[in-house]
């Protein structure tokens, strides 16, 4: 009986103990997830819940997790399923236009745009109790959802399976396999789950308080791909739960024994956190005898002991000021991790049981905080306790050192993190924080900094969406990342002081200071680079066994009286070290290009020969601009040997794409064997081995990505390249059929379903599907493309591909989707055809061919092509049509702003004349005028304007301006048409007949009309309205962004059509004015006697009052289509200049206004004049009768003429 109780005890202490401790044993510090993020750039990456971790049955709940996505797609942000219905019980998701949320099986739909490459937080709460499930983004609430069922007893499922930014489904075995179609694409910076509901004020007050059920801990999860540090994602808290068993040894008095282990822990704690750190409160809970914490202790020391206590404490600290939770974490678990010894107690923590979790605000506090004096203050030495320094002639024991023995010692390495704080204007900051960072810790020459990395802080503080951040408004926030290398080897903690002292000082000059906010330091033992024998073409060297940031030499094979150097780089990213490429300037190669014909490829050395040919590449471009044939066939040929003999792995693989890269980035001409190097590709992609289940290859301007399919699960796949201005690209795949282009890519190509018909058959089916992306058309060379006298096309995108291995995909009722961005923007008029590159045209020289595919222009910087087949496909651009050069655009640019911002000016002139004498404005021309003025000052000044607010890139505010400069347009064009009308009534129809509100009738036209296309164009599609480069050439010429009429259909219908519609009426009412003049001079004499000079003044000013100008966009076209263009943006920009030439400075009526009023002393005319009263003789002639032989609403203008002229002294004075 007494060992049946003896044994439940055990079996009971055993639970408590596995209880208490934490998962696998871990650390905090070295498992916390806090500054890292996850980043989802498509298969294979799975984050799910760890299956030792339990999710209980919970009545109340909130989650909160931190993303970004990195494009526009279907996404999925975590995924919690219930083990035994496999429903999903809790999630979310969505795509660019609404969010998705999951809750006991039911889908909930939140209409919220968010924005691709922006941070959010968002946050889900729910109780039973109140069956509302709660939606929060960026703190605020988006959306209260009463749940159907009002169950108060319903309960989240326990012990489900949970995956972040995949969705997934449970196998019956308990197993967990991602869906494909919805993956985000993006990256997760913190995931969050408590058993409460949070209130929107508790919510906004968590920070970086640490999840109760689900902890943002890499030990509660198995994942596929690791976390990746981000010092954009540090959180700075002050409140801390610490987690440890602790043991207690006494070796003296057995009183000691007796002591309140609270007591003891108070002490312990008190004697080694520094000043900043203080102690909340204090909870022991279990003890059991022993922790058996030192495995070094020997038998004896152990019976000497006269008791020993182990017991599990929880400790609440805070620390002022807030630091960053990881930095804490590793601070803290250092300090406890280290044995203490006070009043003959030796303390200890067991350190893999030390957790240390950022917790909310402490209820209640038991004590004081302790105070401590220690060696530096809180700003100077952060969280790292340093102890008293050595004399360097006393060792640590203090006994004298014996220093007969001489020793060759590598030297003291020290890590160091700085965030600095930058106020002010430095030209270039970050050479200054380089010098400054110089100034501070090189001047005695006892140290250096080595590997310098600096970032600069781009992203928005956090704080407005979490609480995670402190936000720094008027200044710029710096990371460094460095290593400091102590030569004298001082004691750690004295190098430690002197780190600390010269990092926090601040440095202030008269335009800016440099204030550290965060700093780290940290004492790191590299181990030297082993010796190492490597092959190369300049013989083969042994590299012996090197300090860390020492450089060793050794002589040249040849030349034997130069040397070769090589580097013992410490790496700034792990802190250990590797080898640098050896320097090998001084030597000279035992291997050319040549010679590599005599290797003998195996599979056993196929990664040293393609190593050598890399060398051999780089060599030869960096003394030359191209390889010769010879030299290039030699290469490929050995290349195609190393694909054929053996199995590549992707390193290998990867090497040989570089080396293509090198050789088509060069002046290399590779048509001679552009198809070997094409079909070397494909080889590479199917004889490479990889893990999971597809591998990308990168290097500059050619991308390659491998996918192996499940012909069961197989639903599409989409793949997708953007091209950086350094040629870099980046990869995006998505395992579903998206057919519209993936956001900011260069290509994009979509794989329907059907695409499975053509896997290859077989048991054991390993279907590859490969995608390729060509940055540079080199293999692409179309013989007549390439004859400049003859070709009309021109290749205006990148080239992208898509194969199946063993097979050829041809005749598909499921179209292939493939979208390119162009090279340059398209015209309107210019034609663009997708093509794909036929290897059998032109006698097997390959050429440009569009037989089975479908072109459908999208804007003139997309087109997207429907092939029935795979193979390259691009987009060819016809160039007929003369192009205008860079140059061209730039002085055309210049001419339509300078022309309207003179044409605005002098508009506000004419109406500001017009509107102040009230003499000029007695009749219906000038009254047009008016109108005319208005309508083109209102086109010039948006046109002026138009780019400057495109930048601010607010959708609303774009599609505001463009369509008030569609309205400005369509109402000068609309009052030049008037004119002519009124024009015509005056001189042709003249007949004495009443028309009533005759101008107002014409205000309703002159504005109506295009409020009426305008309304109706944003009622139909206010899209079609946007940011975009225009298409209108003249008065819209302009090579930037620009808020226009992005829909050509409705460009052609409401734009060119229209004016060309006005232009055929007026060109009509100006001939037939013409000839009635002709006639009229015949009848009358007197008026033959005006010179040439008058009539060509008069036909100029009537050309520029009826906008006839604005023709020449209709022959910019053919040779002469760049003189055409500088016509139209000459007369059009400055039009409304012209008019006040013509209708201001020409007009006597006006300029005795002007003298009238303005002017004094001689140049004063008197109003009273004959002139003047000339001028008023009309005021009392009926207004609303359209001019006959006897009224003319213009006679007021014209005195002394017939009235049968009087139309035509407008435009004749």
């Amino acid at each position: 009986m007494q060992s049946v109780r003896r044994l439940t005890t055990l079996i009971t202490s055993l639970s408590i103990l596995i209880s208490l401790c934490p998962l696998l044993s871990a650390n905090s510090a070295k498992s916390s997830l806090w500054g890292n993020k996850l980043e989802f750039k498509g298969p294979p990456c799975l984050w799910q819940l760890h299956p030792e971790v339990r999710v209980p049955a919970l009545t109340e709940l909130s989650v909160c997790i931190l993303l970004r996505r990195t494009i526009s797609a279907e996404w999925t942000g975590f995924l919690y399923r219930s083990a035994s219905t496999k429903k999903k019980e809790l999630g979310l998701g969505g795509n660019s236009e609404q969010l998705k949320v999951w809750l006991f099986d039911e889908q909930y739909l939140i209409h919220q745009k968010l924005k691709a490459k922006e941070w959010y937080s968002i946050c889900l709460t729910w109780s039973a109790k109140k069956q509302k499930l709660k939606v929060y983004l960026n703190g605020t609430i988006l959306k209260e959802e009463p749940l159907s069922t009002a169950d108060p007893h319903q309960q989240l499922a326990h012990n489900g399976t949970l995956t972040l930014g995949v969705s997934h489904v449970v196998h019956p075995t308990g197993g967990v396999q991602p869906e494909s179609g919805n993956n985000l694409l993006g990256e997760i910076g913190l995931f969050r789950m408590w058993g409460k509901e949070w209130s929107a004020e508790e919510l906004s007050s968590l920070g970086c308080v640490e999840g109760d059920v689900v902890r943002w801990d890499v030990q509660q999860w198995k994942y596929d791909c690791p976390p990746l540090p981000d010092n954009n994602l540090h959180c700075d808290w002050s409140n801390y739960k610490i987690q440890m068993w602790t043991s207690i040894t006494d070796f003296t008095n057995p009183e000691n024994c007796s002591l309140s282990l609270q007591g003891i822990t108070m002490n312990w704690l008190s004697g080694i956190f520094p000043n900043n750190i203080s102690v909340q409160d204090i909870i022991v809970s279990s003890q059991r005898p022993t922790c058996h914490v030192n495995h070094q202790q020997n038998l004896a020391e152990k019976s000497n002991s006269t008791c020993e206590k182990c017991f599990h404490c929880e400790v609440h600290v805070s620390v002022d000021p807030a630091a960053n939770v990881k930095t804490v974490q590793t601070d803290i678990s250092a300090l406890l991790s280290e044995k203490f010894s006070y009043n003959f107690l030796a303390i200890e923590a067991v350190h893999d049981s030390i957790s240390v979790l950022p917790a909310g605000i402490f209820a209640q506090v038991t004590g004081p905080p302790p105070t401590l004096t220690t060696l530096l203050t809180t700003s100077e030495r952060g969280l790292t306790r340093s102890a008293p320094p050595q004399p360097a002639t006393v060792s640590t024991t203090g006994e004298p050192l014996d220093l007969t023995v001489v020793a060759v010692m590598p030297d003291q390495f020290f890590r160091v993190n700085l965030t600095l704080l930058i106020r002010g204007n430095p030209l270039r900051p970050k050479d200054t924080i380089e010098k400054w960072l110089k100034q501070q810790l090189e001047v005695n020459r006892t140290m250096i900094v080595v590997n310098l990395v600096i970032q600069e802080d781009f992203g928005r503080s956090m704080k407005e969406f979490t609480g995670l951040m402190t936000p720094y408004n008027k200044q710029k926030q710096y990371y460094c990342n460095f290593h400091v290398q102590e030569f004298r080897k001082n004691n750690v903690a004295e190098v430690e002081f002197l780190l600390h002292v010269a990092l926090t000082s601040k440095y202030e000059n008269v335009s800016f200071a440099i204030q550290s906010t965060n700093l780290s330091v940290k004492h790191i033992e590299p181990k030297n680079c082993i010796e190492e024998e490597v092959s190369s073409i300049y013989g083969q060297y042994i590299w012996p066994e090197t300090f860390p940031q020492a450089v060793t030499e050794m002589r040249c094979r040849k030349p034997d009286s130069n040397k070769a150097y090589r580097l013992c780089k410490l790496d700034i990213d792990t802190d250990r070290t590797i080898w640098a490429d050896p320097n090998m300037t001084n030597c000279d190669r035992l291997v050319t290009i040549s010679d590599i014909s005599n290797i003998t490829v195996t599979p056993g050395n196929a990664a040293e020969v393609v190593d050598i040919i890399q060398d051999l590449v780089d060599v030869q471009l960096s003394n030359n601009s191209q390889l010769s044939s010879s030299e290039l066939e030699s290469v490929v040929e050995k290349l195609g040997e190393v694909v054929d003999v053996s199995v590549l792995e992707p390193e290998v693989g990867g090497d040989i794409v570089n080396i293509m890269s090198n050789i088509l980035l060069s002046e290399t001409d590779v048509t001679p064997v552009a198809d070997i190097l094409l079909d070397l590709t494909d080889q590479i992609g199917n004889n490479m081995e990889f893990q999971g289940e597809s591998a990308n290859i990168k290097a500059p301007a050619i991308a390659f990505s491998m996918i192996n399919a499940d012909p069961d699960k197989f639903s599409g796949l989409t793949f997708g390249v953007s091209l950086s201005s350094t040629m870099n690209p980046e990869i995006f795949v998505n395992q579903s059929f998206v057919s519209q282009p993936l956001a900011e890519t260069n290509a994009t190509i979509s794989l329907p379903s059907e695409l499975t018909n053509f896997f290859p058959p077989g048991i054991r089916n390993t279907t590859r599907v490969q995608f390729h992306f060509y940055g540079t058309p080199d293999l692409f060379q179309d013989p007549y493309l390439t004859n400049e006298t003859e070709s009309n096309w021109t290749l205006n995108s990148h080239v992208v591909s898509a194969s199946v291995n063993r097979s050829q995909v041809i005749n598909l009722k499921e179209r292939v989707v493939v979208t390119f961005t162009h090279l340059t923007p398209t015209n309107p008029g210019n034609k663009v055809r997708c093509m794909f590159w036929d290897f059998q045209k032109y006698g097997d020289l390959g050429g440009w061919n569009s037989s089975g595919c479908e072109t459908q222009s999208i804007s003139s910087h997309q087109t997207s092509c429907l092939c029935d087949h795979l193979t390259h496909f691009a987009v060819l651009l016809d160039v007929t049509r003369t192009q205008l050069s860079e140059t061209d655009m730039e002085v055309l640019t210049v001419i339509s702003y300078l022309g309207c911002g003179v044409s605005s000016i002098f508009l506000g002139i004419t109406l500001l004349t017009y509107l102040i004498f009230e003499k000029l404005r007695q009749d219906y021309p000038s009254k047009i005028l008016i109108n005319l003025s208005a309508a083109l000052l209102g086109l010039s000044f948006l046109f002026l304007v138009d780019t400057w607010l495109s930048s601010f890139s607010n959708y609303g505010l774009c599609i505001t301006t463009a369509a008030f400069l569609h309205y400005f347009l369509l109402a000068s064009c609309t009052w030049m048409g008037l004119e002519a009308v009124h024009m015509y009534f005056a001189l042709v129809k003249v007949f004495n007949t009443y028309v009533p509100s005759y101008l107002l009738k014409f205000c309703a036209v002159g504005w109506g009309i295009p409020l009426l296309i305008v309304s109706l164009v944003l009622a139909i599609d206010k899209d079609a309205y946007g940011s975009a480069v225009p298409e209108l050439a003249g008065v819209l010429q302009s090579t930037k962004e620009f808020c226009w009429l992005q829909n050509k259909n409705v460009y052609y219908v409401t734009v060119v059509a229209f004016v060309l519609l006005i232009f055929l009426g007026n060109m009509t009412v100006f001939v037939v004015v013409l000839v009635q003049i002709k006639r009229m001079r015949a009848n009358k004499p007197l008026a033959n006697s005006r010179s040439t000079v008058q009539d060509f003044r008069a036909v100029v000013g009537l050309t520029v009052l009826l906008g006839l100008t604005w023709s020449m966009g209709f022959f910019s076209f053919g040779p002469g289509r760049v003189v055409m263009t500088y016509l139209f943006a000459i007369c059009n920009s400055f039009q409304g200049f012209f008019i006040f030439l013509f209708h201001c400075v020409m007009k006597e009526n006006v300029r005795k206004q002007w003298r009238a009023y303005l002017c004094c002393g001689r140049f004063r005319v008197n109003e009273n004049s004959d002139w003047s009263r000339s001028v008023t003789a009309d005021r009392r002639k009926k207004e609303g009768s359209l001019p006959s032989d006897n009224t003319s609403s213009i006679k007021s203008l014209t005195p002394n003429h017939n009235p049968r002229h009087i139309h035509t002294a407008r435009w004749q004075e």
